[in-house]
């Protein structure tokens, strides 16, 4: 589909109608689903015309998409930001152990995300598309950068960066939807720092940082 394309403008600072819009969207699209949410509602809630609704957004879809490009840009294009690691020469393992640390601080402390990530579960049967959408807003772009920055890591000995940075994120996603959005702290608790570290050592194996954990 064409939505993302259509709202690639609103990558950047949005204008603030479409600030309003979005989080009246988001309450609207929270407590009712997505199938339920209509324009009319999210136009109300927003108090706005529906008119103005689809200047700035061409569908229902358009909105959701806006939604999750939002959420990327400030909970996790930051966090992902590895630039300046990079350039402080900083020891992998404490790069990587910020890392979780932030994007678990990010996840696992927002309400508003975990009710997000429990909707798009719910909703991705019948709508498969915005799980897709989700996918490529988020979770790819973090397994490119983490990807990229253990590729550069010689010392760290991997055999294969992208499988060892699916295992990172994918370790930290699955934690989070364990421990928070599936509400399974009680039946299967892991402690937060036991399991960073043990990754970390995973990860971390061959290049020695394993001896000198720093812990979170």
């Amino acid at each position: 589909m064409d939505s993302s394309d259509n709202n690639h403008r609103h990558s950047q600072r949005l204008p603030e109608k479409a600030e309003v819009i979005l989080d009246g969207a988001m309450r609207e699209f929270l407590e009712f689903g997505y199938a339920a949410t209509s324009m009319d509602r999210v136009a109300a809630i927003a108090g706005v015309s529906k008119a103005t609704v689809y200047r700035h957004f061409q569908n229902k879809e358009a909105l959701f998409t806006a939604l999750i490009q939002q959420l990327a840009q400030t909970q996790f294009q930051p966090v992902f930001n590895l630039k300046q690691a990079e350039q402080l020469q900083s020891e992998p393992r404490l790069v990587l152990q910020t890392l979780a640390s932030k994007m678990l601080d990010n996840i696992m402390e927002n309400e508003q995300m975990l009710t997000f990530m429990r909707l798009l579960i719910g909703e991705s049967g019948r709508f498969p598309e915005l799980a897709h959408i989700f996918i490529r807003s988020l979770e790819k772009p973090g397994i490119e950068a983490v990807s990229q920055y253990l590729a550069a890591q010689s010392k760290l000995q991997l055999a294969d960066p992208e499988v060892s940075a699916r295992i990172f994120i994918g370790t930290l996603v699955h934690f989070v939807l364990l421990q928070k959005v599936l509400h399974g702290q009680e039946s299967l608790p892991m402690e937060r720092d036991r399991l960073v570290n043990g990754l970390l050592d995973l990860i971390c194996l061959r290049s020695g940082d394993r001896l000198n954990p720093t812990g979170i």
